[in-house]
């Protein structure tokens, strides 16, 4: 409401040009760029200037004396964050803020289910729409190279063609209903640790292969209207005001058309953010008191300094120009676009959204039988009596904390209630372990006997249970889950290590649910019959985990990660120091190209979960797949089909995923990388035929010496299976 008041004010003080014309500004029949520059046409140069930077923790101005309304910001990857002050990082305390909390980003690539993310969009504008939120900063695309980074969380898995596919309709089904997606953290954002000032340096190859190919998608494929500079630096210069990312890359090789927009705080240099392509400069340190106090907003980069260096002669006049048309194009395509529709907050539809990508992105990892011909042990049984749940998430609100993600949420849904929802009484809690309240840049120590009480009540009454759910995990705490901090080992946290050593001891019918964002170490892997990796599912989240224990659901998550056995299986954890977390000032990105599932194939180090994993309540058997020629053209397509069969009991849905190997590379290839997967639903007994069509882009790489895609001549295979370790057949072919 306070937008449209402002805006309206200001109409009503504008004084009209000398000669009468037609304010082409706010006719919504024009184009855009024709409005965009007749708006530029009246602005002064203090104008166009002031659209560059904050007027408030989540705000920036537009042009009042025009009646061109300021734009308002808000966090929110998985929902709208709750309001937060004027001039403090403080909450504001609204009654009427409270929002659906969608399942996090990591869930959402684990459904491996395009419509799925055409859905979160959809319904994450509806909220933001009414909230009259005109950004959404997010989604978030920076690749998990460590599964010790602290925000993991929130972005879309360790391969750049996966988290392409999945970002893509988030964003188009975002910006139709008129509010801009901002894709972040552009770019090599991959660890907390010394985040704001770590110099990033990697290969060419795997700028190029594996971490910006999915922020293209988000530009080229998907149109996204702003993207975020990430804190780092990158070869030297800090990614919010970098050359050849911002205008080389981004601007010039892929036409973005929008507004880089600094991380909150992220710019440091003047004359950098001036001509090196940042349009919008927000989050620098402010009391907003007043305008010539020294942290006043006037005082950022892009404030009097920048206006100083025109007046001086030191910026072109096309560079103000272009960074204010930037500007008025995102104002006119969200908070002047009076087309867009009316907003929703926390309706039955947002739950259902919320729930349904919860079911399918739970991933089920291990589900075997506890004693010989007995069945696995789930779904769970429909006549067990006495049912044990376990465990701090069981409970805990797991949208809160986590740093600029956190969400106030309306309603919520805790395991615990969603498995008392189908079981009733038959249902009992005891907590297990303690993790202590989220709290942003300090960690919660719980004395040691507190921990051990905890564990000794859950053990005893473990021994009468029919079966026990442990929910564990990580949570949103500094250090685990949370901005600001990478974890800091890879084991589970709070004593849950022993917890299940001691659980297992009196009771062989344990299920663990892991929460959390990222992979864990597994000791006791071969104790556990069944463990399924629940994510952070927000709103409806206890919902869909009951869904899945129960067997409501069949489970068809797949793994948009790899779970190493050990830190030092994954490539980043491979090397030195200098290459994961660096050296406090330097890091190098030595495991290059293979990372992920690219590492672990091509160094034959196996996964405890690979990449693409995911279980089933039903069996799918594949047949042998062909291809409709045995050798490609540069300037061919080659059809490979698979017949896919389910041969279980009940229905279900399958990832099936096709992989590329060049047989023979002059250069290091991995062994295979994901280039295309369809989800399948089949009912028992049902069969259907699977086709991907491959072309000679899906088997290049980026090439050093001539700065571009490069195949080669020569044999290739591809194989087809359930996960990147479940290969179940393989067609050879020829590029000629």
């Amino acid at each position: 409401m306070k937008k449209t008041i402002l805006s309206i004010m200001a109409l009503v003080t504008w004084t009209a040009p000398a000669v009468a014309q037609t304010p082409v500004y706010l006719d919504d029949s024009q184009p855009i760029e024709a409005r965009v520059q007749d708006a530029l046409r009246r602005m002064t140069l203090k104008e166009k200037v002031r659209l560059s930077y904050a007027q408030s923790k989540f705000s920036s101005p537009g042009v009042p004396r025009l009646g061109i309304p300021e734009l308002y910001w808000n966090d929110g990857p998985h929902g709208v964050r709750m309001e937060i002050n004027w001039n403090d990082w403080n909450h504001a305390g609204w009654t009427n803020d409270s929002i659906t909390a969608f399942p996090a980003l990591t869930a959402l690539a684990a459904t491996w289910n395009p419509d799925m993310s055409a859905i979160y969009g959809k319904s994450i504008s509806e909220e933001a729409l009414y909230r009259e939120k005109d950004v959404m900063l997010g989604p978030g695309v920076n690749i998990y190279r460590t599964p010790l980074n602290g925000r993991n969380f929130e972005y879309m898995g360790e391969d750049p063609y996966l988290a392409s596919v999945m970002v893509v309709p988030y964003i188009q089904e975002m910006q139709k209903n008129g509010v801009a997606a901002c894709v972040k953290h552009y770019a090599l954002n991959n660890q907390e640790t010394w985040r704001n000032h770590i110099d990033v340096h990697v290969s060419e190859r795997a700028l190029y292969e594996i971490y910006l190919p999915a922020f293209k998608a988000a530009i080229v494929e998907a149109g996204s209207w702003t993207i975020m500079g990430a804190y780092n630096k990158i070869a030297g210069t800090h990614a919010c005001h970098n050359d050849r990312m911002l205008n080389q890359i981004l601007k010039k090789d892929w036409n973005f058309d929008g507004v880089v927009v600094s991380d909150w705080g992220g710019t440091h240099d003047t004359k950098e953010a001036a001509l090196n392509g940042l349009e919008v400069e927000m989050g620098s340190y402010t009391d907003g008191l007043s305008s010539d106090n020294s942290n006043g907003y006037d005082s950022y980069y892009l404030g009097n300094a920048y206006l100083k260096m025109i007046e001086e002669g030191k910026v072109p006049e096309s560079v103000v120009n272009d960074k204010a048309a930037r500007i008025l194009r995102l104002i006119f395509r969200t908070s002047m676009n009076r087309k867009k529709p009316f907003g929703s907050i926390c309706t039955e539809e947002h739950y259902a959204a919320a729930e349904a990508i919860g079911n399918e992105g739970i991933v089920l990892l291990k589900n075997a039988p506890v004693a010989k011909k007995s069945p696995a042990l789930l779904p769970l049984k429909n006549d067990y009596q006495n049912i044990l749940v376990v465990g701090d998430n069981a409970t805990r609100k797991l949208n809160e904390g986590g740093g600029s993600s956190e969400l106030k949420v309306k309603d919520m849904v805790s395991p615990l209630d969603g498995l008392r929802a189908i079981y009733g009484d038959r249902v009992k809690y005891a907590q297990g372990y303690a993790a202590g309240q989220p709290m942003y840049g300090n960690v919660n120590e719980i004395p040691q006997e507190v921990q051990d009480k905890l564990r000794a009540e859950a053990v005893a009454m473990a021994k009468d249970a029919d079966v026990v759910i442990l929910v564990g995990g990580l949570n949103k705490n500094h250090l685990q889950d949370c901005e600001g901090g990478d974890r800091q080992s890879y084991g589970l946290p709070f004593g849950q290590e022993k917890l299940i050593e001691e659980l297992q001891a009196v009771n062989k019918n344990l299920v663990l649910v892991l929460l959390s964002g990222n992979a864990v170490e597994m000791p006791w892997i071969d104790k556990v019959p069944a463990i399924v990796q629940g994510w952070y599912l927000g709103s409806m989240g206890g919902k869909s985990i009951a869904n899945v224990l129960s067997g409501k659901v069949n489970p068809s998550g797949k793994l948009p990660f790899s779970f190493p056995v050990k830190l030092t299986d994954n490539g980043a954890h491979s090397f030195d120091s200098l290459c994961y977390p660096g050296d406090g000032v330097k890091q190098v990105y030595k495991e290059d190209i293979q990372v992920g599932y690219r590492w672990h194939d091509t160094k034959k180090i196996p996964a405890a979960f690979a990449f693409g994993h995911g279980l089933s309540y039903t069996t799918f058997e594949y047949g042998k797949a062909v291809a409709s020629a045995k050798k490609m053209t540069a300037d061919d397509q080659l059809e490979i089909s698979v017949k896919v069969k389910n041969t279980g009991a009940v229905a279900g849905k399958e990832v099936v995923q096709l992989y590329i190997g060049d047989d023979k590379s002059s250069v290091v290839r991995p062994l295979k990388e994901l280039k295309h997967f369809q989800k399948i639903a089949l009912n028992p007994g049902e069969e259907q035929t699977v086709t991907f069509i491959v072309s000679a882009d899906d088997l290049k790489y980026y090439d050093e010496a001539s700065k571009d895609w490069k195949a080669e001549a020569g044999k290739f295979k591809a194989y087809i299976g359930s996960s990147s370790a479940d290969i179940r057949t393989v067609v050879p072919f020829v590029l000629e």
